[in-house]
């Protein structure tokens, strides 16, 4: 059966009706509800929340910063975002990843109509169901971070760039070649030049493998050029013209020194994305492994899918080799993968279900295996209150002090990973009944519940025993006028304490021994030493209490 060659349609092409509407429903109900019902995390889910927060406060929409000082390590659309937000629900948690839960509905939505004209309405909701039902990908859009909206932004550059190349393509390509950089632009205005740097690489590596063969010309390529340009740039610009030329330089000596050493607390060994990739996209990063055999695609008869497997395959090495190379480690770095690596695992499944390609009997080892690893993981966490006391003799007195927090743990957690291990054999049992059909959907449900259950529940317990003491003392003292200082790196005090402009201060020293105007209060994290040595050193220092690990002193006004 002949397909028709590329139209010139964007991704909702037809409106969101049918199965549109479905997956926007189920997507809305999966992702918004329980926002709000934790705190930001340190460090970049409150980083991003606080410059947000400082616009609103300040009123300088163009300006990016922290602690009302230039921020110069990401461009503003994704705190624009963050700002609407905020002025329509409040300064909280729930507007600061509200965001992202949209972008997961979109991001759906667009997989639904991109695999739909690709090979079908069944590869669609495939698709959909292999990256919604995914651990990471699932979780990031309940997350204040920026990279869900910069992955689809790439992702939707390289669609439409794939569009323009494809040997089927009908028209000038103009309106492709437009398309895909007004994309590449919304990325560069989200994270910076990495968003160019990803789509540069993956386009000179595609072009590589079809030896500089591509169906472009240079009137595209200007298009191109003008469009990205003119998107991503024009912030720059207008940061240039109001004065921003320090904070364009230091902007870009960050994102150098980002590629090639160790940000603080964010170092990691040389394959540490393909573990996060092979655990955290899981169960897709399984079911995709038969398609990076090297004769996978002959199992593929249809041109058009063979091009777009060929650009996705490319995307995803790229990405991961480029992470891989970059000395800094941070888990969300190789989140673009997650796009192709979907599309991978959706192909699998779909070619299994028209008895194309059978599933090898490693891959349902490796799912009853990674199964059976976050079962144990979260079914031994509800019991750290019965164990700690057979920790607390072996770890430091920070730590110690962490566990002497307790939980509210329902009992039920260990049957949340038991309904995970019984999707993975449901889905190795119908596979062997030659239903593959229910043997997928099983997993995908499975899947599903695993991962909301454990959203819902693990994150407010975990956090009692990490920064819960900590937050909710900054939110008592941000009515109050005063300084905060903690003795560690973090966004918190900012965010939840309500930094002003009057709360800045000329330093460490001068809070300590200066002649102060307000109330400072200085956190530490317990460690009986340095607690006594700080008392010392700073004249008027009183302790306040102890709390879950953390020491809380003030030094009044003199």
């Amino acid at each position: 059966m002949n397909k028709p060659a590329f139209p010139f349609k964007y991704p909702f092409a037809g409106g969101v009706t049918g199965w549109g509407f479905f997956i926007a429903l189920v997507s809305a109900a999966l992702f918004i509800p329980g926002l709000g019902a934790v705190h930001l995390f340190d460090w970049d889910e409150i980083n991003f929340a606080e410059s947000a927060r400082e616009m609103l406060v300040t009123g300088d929409y163009l300006r990016v910063q922290i602690d009302f000082v230039p921020f110069w390590e990401k461009p503003p659309l994704f705190f624009w975002l963050q700002v609407t937000a905020m002025k329509i629900f409040g300064v909280n948690e729930f507007a600061a990843r509200l965001p992202n839960a949209l972008c997961g509905i979109i991001t759906l939505l667009v997989l639904y109509h991109v695999g739909k004209r690709l090979k079908g309405q069944r590869f669609g909701l495939i698709w959909v169901a292999a990256y919604g039902c995914s651990l990471l990908p699932f979780f990031y859009f309940k997350s204040g971070i920026i990279d869900p909206w910069f992955n689809l932004f790439i992702f939707l550059g390289v669609y439409y760039f794939i569009r323009l190349t494809s040997p089927h393509r009908t028209g000038n390509g103009l309106p492709q070649a437009a398309l895909s950089a007004f994309f590449t632009g919304l990325a560069m205005l989200t994270k910076g030049p990495v968003g160019l740097l990803i789509f540069l690489l993956t386009f000179g590596t595609y072009l590589v493998i079809q030896r500089f063969k591509l169906p472009c010309n240079w009137k595209q390529a200007g298009v191109f050029a003008a469009v990205a340009a003119f998107t991503g740039g024009f912030w720059y610009l207008l940061l240039w013209l109001h004065g921003g030329g320090d904070t364009i330089r230091e902007f870009i000596a960050y994102q150098i020194r980002l590629f090639s050493t160790p940000d603080a607390g964010h170092g990691g060994f040389l394959f540490y994305h393909f573990v996060i990739l092979f655990f955290g996209v899981f169960p897709a990063s399984l079911l995709a492994l038969p398609a990076f055999r090297r004769k996978a695609l002959r199992q593929e008869d249809d041109a058009e899918v063979r091009h777009f497997f060929r650009w996705q395959m490319t995307l995803f090495w790229v990405v991961l080799l480029l992470f891989t190379i970059v000395t800094t480690k941070i888990v969300h770095y190789s989140s673009m993968c997650y796009f192709p690596l979907t599309f991978l695992a959706a192909w699998v499944a779909d070619k299994t279900m028209t008895c194309k390609l059978r599933i090898p009997g490693y891959v349902k080892a490796l799912l009853t295996a990674v199964a059976a690893l976050w079962a144990l993981l979260t079914g031994m966490l509800p019991f750290i209150d019965r164990l700690k006391t057979r920790l607390l003799p072996v770890v430091d007195e920070f730590t110690r002090g962490n566990l002497e927090a307790t939980s509210s743990w329902y009992g039920f957690e260990p049957l949340i990973g038991v309904a995970l291990l019984a999707a993975v054999g449901w889905f190795s049992c119908f596979l062997k009944k030659g239903k593959p059909a229910k043997a997928f959907a099983g997993l995908a449900g499975g899947a599903a519940f695993f991962i909301t259950a454990v959203i819902y529940i693990y994150p407010l317990q975990v956090e009692k025993y990490t920064q819960h003491a900590v937050i909710e003392f900054y939110r008592s003292k941000a009515t109050e006028d005063n300084y905060i200082h903690p003795a560690f790196r973090t966004y918190a005090h900012y965010f939840y304490g309500q930094r002003t402009p009057a709360g800045k201060y000329a330093g460490e020293e001068w809070l300590r021994t200066g002649a102060i105007d307000k109330p400072a209060y200085f956190i530490l994290r317990k460690n009986a030493a340095d607690v006594a040595r700080f008392i010392e050193e700073t004249p008027g220092a009183q302790l306040l209490y102890e709390k879950n690990g953390f020491v809380f002193l003030v030094r009044k006004e003199r």
